[in-house]
């Protein structure tokens, strides 16, 4: 699952290197700057995926033919609605949003058409992941790899053709992403029609399990919600950092990409300890579960912190790899600066917050996210703003939502069937 994000983390940095390569910063920043508005759509849909991924591992796990079944189909179902949903939402909605978040006059009309262009392509994204999600589900993360690593593969060799050869620009690299995400979508639902498995699609018999939704609603609806409106709240983060002007903005961007590859192993390891809590909850085996958190944690810390210094030691010469310009490579320095030495309290959070979703519990890491990083966060940039609009005191408003997200989710967790020091199973043992 690791190597898995990495590639598919690959996707938006190629397209990030090539056009801050090969174009200007203007559309580096063009490009860089609609994560936010890109994540609001794409955030609500992957908390969806979360839910059935635990309902799907919880009926595999408890050996639930008839309920695996309904679920995997569900799933399907709930996809294609909201395919079509997502890409009437996201084509409306570019100019409002890109204006919302202060984008500046020389980079508005790459960022327009490159969010467009996205958009357009966002049914191949959604039915990846939906696909991948079922696959991971039930212990199979090698196929969907492999298909994001060719995929991936395919995105590069586009961007180049597309941004080099025919000299398209920001709308090349936006066309590639289109058809390698479609390839994708495409693979993984012919593995899932030819399994035979009570797991794979049958078309015939494609419907939607009122019940089955109302179970997947339950935990993939909290964390939907939650990611979206982080999501959206970052486009007012975005709007502080706009404010400094097309190369901080592209430092910015540069800066997440670094940044996004640093999270990677975490949110790994924390997808993988979902489903594994998942299972072992259906299967009724907490003592497990609960061992399962605990070397989560251990293991996602360690590696993470591993990695911060690396990037702390290293993050002109790799900003460099994604633009040359050297006000880009200031800004990109200074925010990895700031920001990766707290990137390790970022693995408690994740790996809680899966950990309830997998039991169920999906309200809690909803409403403490939602605080911690909108409300708190909000709050925290506005008093930044009034006392002089500090651009490193903005920057380090993400760490400060990670720290107090981390704290209230361990508490969270202490009070939940896993985190509690004795439960009725390890006292029987």
């Amino acid at each position: 699952m690791m190597v898995g994000l990495l590639f598919q983390q690959l996707y938006n940095t190629v397209d990030s290197i090539i056009v801050g390569q090969f174009v200007n910063k203007q559309a580096l920043a063009a490009v860089g700057s609609t994560s936010s508005i890109i994540n609001t759509l794409v955030g609500f849909s992957a908390g969806l995926s979360t839910g059935s991924s635990v309902i799907i591992s919880q009926c595999y796990g408890a050996r639930d033919r008839k309920g695996l079944h309904a679920a995997v189909h569900t799933t399907i179902m709930l996809t294609f609605i909201l395919s079509v949903v997502l890409t009437l939402l996201g084509v409306l909605l570019v100019e409002p949003l890109l204006k919302m978040q202060n984008t500046p006059d020389d980079v508005m009309p790459e960022a327009t058409t490159y969010l467009r262009i996205y958009f357009l392509g966002i049914t191949g994204l959604l039915f990846y992941n939906t696909g991948a999600s079922v696959l991971r589900a039930v212990g199979d993360s090698r196929r969907p790899l492999y298909f994001l690593i060719f995929s991936a593969v395919l995105n590069t060799v586009l961007d180049l053709l597309f941004v080099l050869a025919f000299g398209w620009g920001v709308a090349g690299v936006g066309y590639a992403t289109l058809l390698a995400q479609l390839i994708s979508a495409i693979l993984v639902l012919v593995v899932l029609t030819l399994d035979k498995a009570p797991y794979g699609i049958r078309w015939k018999e494609m419907s939607m399990n009122l019940s089955t939704l109302r179970r997947i609603l339950g935990v993939g609806l909290p964390s939907g919600i939650q990611q979206a409106l982080t999501s959206f709240s970052n486009i007012f983060v975005q709007s502080y950092v706009n404010h400094f002007g097309s190369a901080c903005m592209a430092g910015w961007s540069s800066c997440n990409k670094l940044d996004a590859f640093l999270t990677i192993p975490m949110q790994s390891i924390a997808l993988a300890s979902t489903t594994f809590v998942g299972q072992n909850y259906g299967a009724k085996q907490l003592k497990r579960a609960k061992e399962g958190v605990n070397k989560a944690i251990i293991l996602s810390v360690s590696i993470t912190l591993v990695l911060s210094s690396i990037i702390i030691i290293f993050a002109r010469p790799l900003s460099s790899l994604i633009s040359p310009d050297e006000d880009v490579l200031n800004y990109s320095e200074l925010f990895v600066t700031l920001m990766a030495p707290f990137h390790f309290t970022l693995c408690f959070n994740q790996t809680y917050a899966g950990a309830l979703r997998g039991i169920g519990k999906a309200k809690a890491p909803m409403m403490i996210m939602l605080f911690s990083f909108v409300l708190f966060r909000q709050i925290y940039l506005y008093i930044v703003k009034i006392c002089g609009n500090s651009l490193n005191l903005i920057a380090l408003g993400y760490p400060m939502g990670w720290v107090m997200c981390s704290l209230l989710l361990f508490i969270a967790y202490r009070h939940s069937e896993l985190g509690r020091r004795e439960n009725p199973e390890e006292a029987a043992a």
